[in-house]
């Protein structure tokens, strides 16, 4: 099997994804949300393209690698980078239905679940041959129907709003009158 065009463009945007999430520290907080804001879209446009064959449930696997020690440090240092902006009322819960309060989410969290599939699926196929991909394709593009694609869209509205209405920026705009 010779890898799609897409294929490719997909296994580059998660890898630099999973890059992006791990430097998060080293990271500026206005230059990690845009590069979120480009990188999303972009992730989300190539899974939904990808074109992969019908596959046996053993073929389409992807195992873990990642451990939780790992995980809760990436989170952590994203949860750090946003502050206060990283809560945000989410309106897709499955059990906003029931609740007459508003339920919080935290775009670190997402983030950090949708880099968890994906450095899953990176380290999966770093090693492989074009021929063996096409399980952990199907696997990544199985799971993004059934879990990541949901929260990969609830983040970007909320990093859409970190952008252009965040907190921090209401605050330079307090203390800098001429702020315009």
């Amino acid at each position: 099997m010779s890898l799609s065009p897409n294929a490719i463009s997909f296994i580059a945007l998660t890898n630099e994804y999973c890059q992006v999430m791990e430097r998060a520290r080293e990271s500026s907080r206005e230059e990690f949300v845009k590069t979120m804001l480009k990188l999303l879209p972009r992730i989300y446009m190539a899974a939904t393209d990808l074109d992969v064959a019908a596959l046996d449930e053993d073929d389409s696997y992807i195992p873990s690698f990642l451990e939780e020690e790992y995980y809760e440090s990436v989170r952590r240092n994203v949860e750090a980078l946003l502050g206060p902006d990283d809560v945000y009322l989410e309106v897709f819960e499955e059990d906003m239905k029931y609740s007459d309060t508003p339920i919080a989410a935290s775009i670190a969290e997402g983030l950090c679940d949708i880099f968890q599939v994906l450095y899953n699926f990176i380290s999966t196929v770093r090693e492989l041959d074009p021929d063996e991909m096409a399980g952990p394709l199907a696997a990544v593009k199985e799971d993004f129907g059934a879990y990541w694609s949901q929260p990969l869209c609830n983040v970007l509205r909320a990093l859409n709003h970190v952008r252009y209405n965040s907190a921090e920026e209401d605050d330079q705009e307090t203390d800098n009158p001429d702020f315009a």
